[in-house]
């Protein structure tokens, strides 16, 4: 299975693509198609038919998913995206550390 630099509830930055330059928090992880789901990002319109919990139908605005390689996550610390390394902390667990100030993320 793949592994993402980002997990759900972290927030991202969208650095590429139509919503570019867009914060929102993560609500969704694919790894398996390395895509995450973004809040308020990639918003297509999906027609419904008609079902017994949705009688009238008609068109909704959903999230898609995007590419995870377009997202960059934002370092809860000093608040700007940056790129994610791996190292262990004292109990030997594997944490998410922020590039450019040196915080644990996780």
């Amino acid at each position: 299975m793949t592994k993402l630099h980002v997990r759900k509830g972290d927030k991202v930055l969208v650095i590429a693509g139509k919503d570019k330059g867009k914060e929102g928090v993560v609500l969704k992880a694919l790894p398996q198609k390395e895509r995450v789901v973004v809040e308020g990002c990639g918003v297509v319109k999906k027609a419904l038919r008609p079902t017994q919990q949705n009688p009238q139908g008609g068109i909704i605005h959903k999230e898609a998913p995007i590419h995870v390689s377009n997202v960059q996550i934002v370092c809860p610390k000093c608040g700007k995206a940056t790129r994610v390394t791996n190292k262990r902390n004292d109990e030997g667990k594997r944490v998410r550390v922020c590039k450019k100030c040196g915080a644990d993320i996780d």
